[in-house]
């Protein structure tokens, strides 16, 4: 299979995405990044959690929601991407990363995290993010799971 040669948008918005990702992560040593995670949104950005019923929320309330974890019962969180996907139009994207959350160094879970993208001023940012956890019934595909990737 032929690979696919990244054009420097794509590269952009997956350094967000690592970034973004990257940012959540805490140990008993070590605080997650909240100014770094926050910066990559625009103003009013919403997210929609995998919790069911759907409701949305801020990027404060997100944020505030996951601090006030830290350090209790959440001794320690991971969040690593495994693949992504990125379609480019212009100054709007859509991206899709598969990811591996481990919690309190034991417990794993997988999902996938949908990002709208808008690009202003030469800056990627994300305008909306949603996101679900794999299930015995839906499985992150093989291509956002690190397995077969280009």
């Amino acid at each position: 299979m032929k690979e696919k040669t990244q054009m420097p948008d794509e590269q952009a918005i997956e350094a967000v995405i690592k970034r973004q990702f990257g940012s959540l992560s805490w140990t008993p040593d070590a605080s997650a990044d909240w100014d770094a995670f926050k910066s990559d949104f625009l103003a009013g950005a919403p997210l929609y959690p995998a919790k069911r019923p759907v409701k949305q929320q801020s990027v404060n309330a997100f944020m505030e929601r996951l601090s006030g974890l830290e350090g209790t019962k959440l001794r320690s969180f991971h969040e690593t991407v495994l693949g992504t996907e990125v379609r480019v139009f212009g100054n709007v994207a859509v991206a899709l990363a598969g990811c591996e959350t481990v919690e309190n160094e034991t417990q794993v879970s997988r999902g996938v995290e949908m990002l709208l993208l808008v690009k202003d001023a030469g800056q990627w940012r994300i305008a909306g993010q949603a996101w679900d956890l794999e299930s015995d019934e839906v499985k992150v595909p093989p291509h956002l799971s690190g397995v077969g990737a280009t």
